[in-house]
């Protein structure tokens, strides 16, 4: 008998699902639940899932899948047990040269050049942009983080009519995971009509999604992480099986990583206390329990890039990595993921070398030993000009881009600038830099002209 932590979070949330259920918001898709056997529960539209039935569409979901670029190259492969990616972040607002104002298109086009210049950054996510009617923010999104980055792009989704036009666009690009999307159930044991909606609007169109369970521990989930951590795996499973009935084989990122905890004396969502990191571990534990590619975020509750942003980001980054999570989010993030600031973006790119180097660890082998080399150098000798040193210093020592190592003479003559200015000066020139979107001139005219039709019709409305 598996008696492991996953095993048991897995046993209380069939459990959940099975009594008292989950609350399925969409006549259509509840009427579709019941009909694969999902038994009525107590209310309205609440089912309950038998676990057989839960593990016969988990078992449907991919272990790994592919996301690309505009080309369809630059692959990177999601699964279980594969090596982390790193997502920028949504949110509303930005903190950019020491002020704060909410986001708009041309933030968009400025952090998508950012993030295309950052190599640790794999994807793009949308944000929510004050100027844009929100029925079209989706597409505009999606359009704009297309024609200023080659990336993949995660969709922030706002509507069905948004999610659906998705599906359309699609093949102007190519029938490759150039763009994905991912909705956040709304618990306890609740996904909204809204939600649902978007899974089925985009279902059928090979368009990967993430399952975010976010359960708040002490408010929309017990207050002790494992039973918050059975609520949002619940919520979880139960998005996949909708999925998978919907739209059998689609590629599904399980995200138990966004759960928080809620601060009893401030009324706070914290994201970036130690809990999170530890929610993060659940995350990718019960990733690999199912044999699925997991999901966090790495998030602070400063509101500028500080001391506190730098402790709290850090240590997310290293403990979600060694935790074994397969996509991390949040470069750039501030607030909580209300906010994003490019000089956070450039110091989190740091942070992500930084911990990956960490994780690489040191070899031990002959040449790493280099016995004869010191025997060559001799008693008292100089190393620096030895060929082995050449050879392999660049591999050995983390080299930063960011992080100071000067003397002081220096950093006073270069105007004794803190971190957070000197990452602002590198965002602002990196953002000033064109990029090659990786579409043809007849892809970017095609995907433009959908996108103005789009937001022509919804301004209508």
């Amino acid at each position: 008998m598996d008696d492991s932590p996953a095993a048991q979070i897995h046993e209380a949330s069939v459990a959940l699902l099975e009594d008292p259920g989950v609350r399925i918001e969409h006549q259509a898709i509840y009427d579709l639940l019941v009909r694969r056997g999902a038994r009525p529960g107590n209310d309205a539209f609440v089912v309950r899932l038998p676990r057989q039935m839960v593990a016969e569409h988990l078992a449907l979901a991919p272990k790994r899948f592919t996301l690309t670029d505009r080309r369809g190259g630059r692959q990177t492969v999601l699964a279980a047990r594969s090596e982390p990616i790193y997502w920028s972040c949504p949110g509303t607002g930005l903190w950019r040269n020491g002020m704060h104002r909410p986001f708009t298109s041309s933030d968009m086009a400025e952090v998508a050049r950012l993030m295309e210049r950052l190599d640790n950054v794999h994807a793009v996510f949308g944000m929510s942009m004050d100027d844009v009617p929100p029925p079209a923010r989706d597409i505009v999104g999606l359009n704009i983080i297309a024609q200023n980055s080659s990336k993949h792009i995660r969709v922030l989704c706002f509507t069905p009519a948004g999610a659906k036009l998705l599906g359309e666009v699609k093949p102007v690009i190519g029938d490759h995971a150039w763009f994905s999307i991912g909705f956040t159930a709304h618990g306890p044991l609740r996904w909204t009509n809204l939600a649902l909606e978007i899974f089925r609007a985009t279902a059928g169109h090979g368009i990967p999604t993430s399952i975010n369970g976010e359960p708040m521990a002490g408010v929309s989930g017990p207050v002790t992480l494992t039973g918050a951590g059975a609520v949002g795996n619940a919520e979880i499973l139960a998005g996949i099986v909708v999925n998978q009935i919907l739209d059998p084989g689609r590629p599904c990122l399980y995200n138990l990583g966004l759960a928080h905890v809620f601060d009893m004396r401030t009324a706070i969502a914290v994201t970036g206390g130690p809990e999170n990191a530890l929610f993060a571990r659940m995350s990718g534990e019960m990733g690999r329990y199912y044999d699925l590619p997991s999901a966090s975020w790495v998030s602070t509750e400063s509101m500028c890039p500080d001391s506190q942003a730098a402790l709290e980001k850090m240590v997310g980054f290293q403990t979600h990595a060694a935790a074994g999570v397969s996509c991390i989010w949040g470069v750039g993030q501030l607030e909580s993921e209300m906010t994003i600031s490019p000089a956070q973006a450039v110091i989190d790119n740091e942070m992500i070398s930084f911990a990956r180097r960490l994780r690489r660890g040191y070899a031990v082998t002959e040449a790493s030993l280099a016995v004869d080399v010191t025997r060559q150098v001799g008693i008292a000798g100089s190393f620096l000009d030895h060929e082995h040193t050449l050879r392999h210093f660049s591999e050995e020592f983390f080299e930063p881009q960011v992080l100071l190592r000067r003397r002081r003479a220096d950093w006073t003559a270069r105007g004794s600038m803190r971190l957070d200015e000197r990452a602002e000066q590198i965002a602002t020139e990196l953002m000033a830099r064109p990029v090659d979107s990786g579409m043809t001139e007849q892809q970017a005219s095609t995907l433009n002209a959908m996108t103005q039709e789009f937001v022509r019709k919804t301004a209508g409305l």
